[in-house]
């Protein structure tokens, strides 16, 4: 028997501020799903009205296996009793992990959403093809109808971003759950089931308090026309929430327009790509970007891949530890490319306010994609998070917290936004709440690169030890100069000098043969407090156009350097000296 109190306690803490009995209750849940148990007839979770939780599955000793058991056939390597209950811990693991992904804003009120507008989960549409391989067009299918949606009424409508309604794929949660953990009023179930030439979309528009339908119809199209049926479809459900409000239906966002058909095999090619970029690995990254490409080679005039490729390489120019001058120009021509097609992509304006940002440090006309690409979808999650970014890096945080709230908002279970809130309390020097906000992330994916920061975070608070743990855990993932280059830093920011040494000797022999970033040095340099060393791979950086640059304003790495006047001409240069 373990009672709510033990729980509470034992996961948050004594003092937690939190809706606990909610928090409880979804975590079970969550649990629960993954074991395919029932709470009405449980076997293997019971719950104990008003005290807790009792696991109540048998439980079987070697010595306590059935007499017949010694005539069977021969056991196999794990016993099947056995392996059912490494896979029983391995599932409840598993949906704790996906319960705590809520956690991870959980110490934070989640923000209103503007005065009279209403939220809205697309879910994502179950794929009834038969073939797991088709994944890519239900998963596309789900993310080309929030971009639909998200664009009829942005004022009255909100549209909640595709990474928080994936970790409800294949789910059983009751409507007013989802709605709850969301903050939306209002779901959109759907399916697919697709041949070669047609396509089936089922979809029901659902009041999540009451799980009222509101709206539900089935479409048999052509896939050449699957653009319009989207259209269709956003145009209906947005009239079916009006209807349910007692409002006359908005008219549809103007910016929006209608869009041109693309050729089926280029959009199919489209929804392959925006599978691979949303894994936002390095690999998957490239393999997108691979797609988007064969996208606009069989269809030159489709505006949304041109956009969705600028997207892929500048997120590859992030990732990689290369040079990025390559990637980056080939950003800027598909971003352009794009918006020369349609003005009003939003997603195209975010890109080239990335490229500007980044590489040409015109923080001005950054700041003007990025306003653009919120009014034409305030309902983009990504252009509030890197807005949120952008103002982070001119040291306007207080701005920047209250981006990065809506980008939250618009997505509240994304890792990556709440990791990058993480690093805006890292540059604004609330290390204790950084390290809170990153180690809730990496509870839930350990993996996730942008977590990295929180070797950076440890160091520059003077926590050693914690530092070095943290990139150990890491080494087995991270390339060896990025291992050798962080252990310089901790080192020497922290006073070990002749560790600092040794560490900076295995990172010079790590990158002989390969083309490494000049931040990478300057980074470690500046480690070490070696300020003319530091000064000198700083310019080599800006010779490369480095996206580190950014950083200089805000990172504490380069505090010892802020009253030089070399480090305030750079600054000048890179457009960060106001």
């Amino acid at each position: 028997m373990v009672t709510r109190e033990e729980i509470a306690a034992r996961i948050w803490g004594k003092d937690a501020y939190l809706d606990l009995d909610n928090s409880i209750n979804g975590a079970v849940r969550k649990i629960r799903q993954a074991l395919k148990d029932d709470p009405e007839q449980p076997r293997f979770i019971q719950t104990v009205t008003g005290r807790g939780y009792r696991f109540v599955a048998p439980i079987l000793r070697p010595a306590e296996a059935p007499a017949e058991a010694s005539q069977a056939a021969p056991p196999e390597p794990a016993p099947p009793r056995q392996r059912s209950y490494r896979m029983v811990w391995l599932a409840g693991a598993l949906g704790l992990a996906l319960f705590v992904a809520a956690l991870v804003w959980s110490r934070d009120p989640r923000p209103d959403p503007p005065s009279g507008r209403v939220m809205l989960a697309v879910l994502p549409f179950q794929n009834l093809t038969g073939d797991e391989g088709q994944e890519y067009f239900s998963d596309g299918l789900t993310e080309e109808m929030i971009t639909q949606l998200g664009n009829r009424n942005p004022a009255g409508l909100g549209v909640i971003a595709r990474a928080s309604v994936m970790h409800y794929k294949q789910t059983r949660e009751p409507p007013e759950r989802i709605g709850r953990e969301l903050g939306v009023q209002y779901l959109l179930l759907g399916s697919v089931r697709r041949d070669a030439s047609t396509v089936r979309v089922t979809a029901e528009l659902i009041r999540a308090r009451d799980h009222a339908r509101l709206w539900a119809h089935q479409y048999d199209r052509q896939l050449s026309g699957l653009l319009t049926l989207q259209d269709e479809i956003a145009r209906e459900i947005t009239d079916a929430i009006q209807s349910s409000l007692g409002a006359h239906p908005p008219p549809r966002n103007a910016a929006a327009g209608p869009e041109p058909e693309p050729a089926p095999d280029a959009y199919d090619f489209y929804l392959r790509g925006q599978y691979f970029l949303n894994k936002r690995t390095d690999l998957d990254i490239r393999r997108a970007a691979s797609f988007f490409e064969q996208s606009v080679q069989r269809d030159s005039g489709f505006a949304r891949a041109w956009a969705a490729l600028a997207d892929a390489d500048v997120l590859g120019a992030v990732y990689t530890i290369g040079p990025p001058q390559e990637l980056v120009a080939r950003a800027r021509v598909a971003a352009r490319k794009a918006l020369a097609l349609d003005s009003t992509l939003a997603e195209a304006h975010a890109a080239l306010a990335l490229i500007v940002q980044n590489h040409d440090w015109d923080w001005q006309a950054a700041e003007r994609e990025f306003r653009q690409a919120i009014a034409l979808n305030p309902n983009y999650a990504t252009a509030h998070h890197w807005y949120a970014e952008h103002l982070m890096w001119r040291g306007r945080f207080d701005e920047a917290l209250q981006e990065s709230e809506r980008a939250r908002l618009l997505d509240p279970l994304s890792l990556i936004i709440a990791a990058d809130n993480g690093a805006i309390l890292y540059y604004a020097r609330q290390y204790d709440r950084a390290i809170q906000r990153f180690r809730s992330v990496r509870t839930v994916d350990p993996t996730l690169s942008r977590a990295y920061l929180l070797v950076s975070v440890y160091a520059d608070h003077g926590m050693v030890d914690q530092a070095l743990a943290e990139e150990a855990r890491w080494r087995p993932v991270v390339p060896a100069a990025v291992h050798w280059s962080a252990l310089v830093y901790i080192y020497g920011r922290n006073g070990r000098t002749e560790e600092a040494r040794h560490a900076l000797q295995d990172l010079v022999r790590a990158s002989k043969g390969e083309r490494l970033q000049a931040r990478v040095f300057a980074w470690s340099y500046a480690g070490m407090g070696d300020r003319e060393h530091t000064l000198a791979w700083l310019e080599k950086a800006y010779a490369e156009h480095s996206g580190e640059l950014v950083t200089l304003k805000v990172s504490p790495a380069y505090d010892f350097l802020r009253a030089d006047p070399r480090f305030q001409r750079l600054l000048e240069r890179v457009g960060l000296a106001r």
